[in-house]
């Protein structure tokens, strides 16, 4: 189904600068540790036209430690508004899919009038309906009892205020008996140690959506801001991709960050003097970057979108071969 985007606001990127220190890892190249059959040794491919952006752009070399911080930030700039990124209801719909945790608003039984909020643990089903475990003592419990209607909000990266924000809002239906088994086993996917949702006062709630909300801050990549009916967000697909974040993420973070940071480098033409992976779906990846104390956050795209797992570590093998000065 075709996503209507409604432009709330739409933000000029100014990229303001977080004290930050960096992680500091033991790296060793990336192509140590991986079998042959994965090293890029053929001239470097055409890019698809998802990254063409990138192919033309004049690559950095570390030692470019003299350029001023505003033309870096120009640089940033330019960059992000050409850089390959998944249509903004499939990223909504990823991100929601990868969550685990956020706030819940309800209608207070006890306080009429006011609304009521609490952090709650959540999985999406596999329509992207936000399913909850709730005891029947719990005061949230009781608000949906008496008033379904609520929202769920939640920030993608919770220590960065000017990252994309997600509100949905919908109607909690207690899931029948009939349901009960398909339900818990997505919930306890995303929670393996929530043994108490198997306790007499717990129930499971599913959210069923009606409007989901989206605001995204200056340093995210020119997301902006908007809303999809709940049949929009319901269609859109999760990346297949995305799955792989954490164990890909952590891997380079820890044993290849010099690694990344070449990639960075020569792929968006931005001096960094560390890059570490925030996250990934198949056309690229989110990174922390630093240069000279300011931080601020890039994205990388692949120069062709990652099929499968296994691809990915051919793509960033690919990349980091062509981030090498040529000989």
């Amino acid at each position: 189904m075709k996503s209507m985007v409604t432009p709330l606001t739409r933000v000029t990127p100014i990229f303001r600068p977080n004290a930050y220190n960096a992680l500091r890892f033991s790296p060793k190249p990336l192509h140590s540790s991986l079998p042959n059959s994965f090293i890029f040794t053929s001239p470097t491919p055409t890019l698809s036209m998802a990254a063409s952006s990138q192919s033309t752009a004049p690559a950095v070399s570390s030692g470019d430690v003299n350029i001023k911080k505003d033309d870096v930030f120009q640089l940033i700039k330019a960059h992000q508004e050409k850089a390959a990124r998944l249509p903004p209801v499939e990223e909504i719909r990823t991100v929601l899919d990868r969550s685990v945790r956020g706030m819940l608003s309800t209608f207070s039984k006890k306080f009429e009038g006011y609304p009521s909020g609490s952090m709650v643990d959540f999985a999406c089903d596999a329509n992207g309906c936000p399913i909850l475990a709730v005891s029947d003592l719990a005061v949230h419990s009781k608000d949906l009892t008496a008033n379904p209607k609520c929202s769920v909000l939640l920030a993608r990266d919770p220590e960065d205020r000017t990252d994309l924000v997600i509100t949905l809002h919908g109607d909690a239906i207690f899931v029948p008996e009939k349901d009960k088994e398909a339900i818990r086993a997505a919930y306890l996917a995303r929670h393996p140690n929530a043994f108490w949702v198997d306790f007499g006062d717990f129930r499971f709630v599913r959210i069923e959506p009606k409007v989901v909300r989206f605001v995204s801050g200056v340093a995210t990549a020119l997301l902006g801001s908007g809303e999809f009916n709940g049949d929009e967000y319901k269609s859109a697909k999760v990346d297949p991709i995305a799955q792989f974040s954490k164990p890909v993420a952590s891997h380079m973070n820890k044993d290849h960050s010099d690694d990344t940071k070449a990639i960075v480098q020569h792929w968006t033409s931005v001096p960094v003097d560390f890059a570490y992976i925030l996250d990934l779906d198949r056309l690229g990846f989110n990174v922390k970057a630093g240069y000279q104390g300011d931080t601020f956050k890039l994205r990388v795209p692949f120069p062709r979108p990652a099929e499968d797992r296994k691809d990915v570590k051919t793509l960033i093998v690919e990349m980091l071969q062509a981030s090498k000065p040529q000989v």
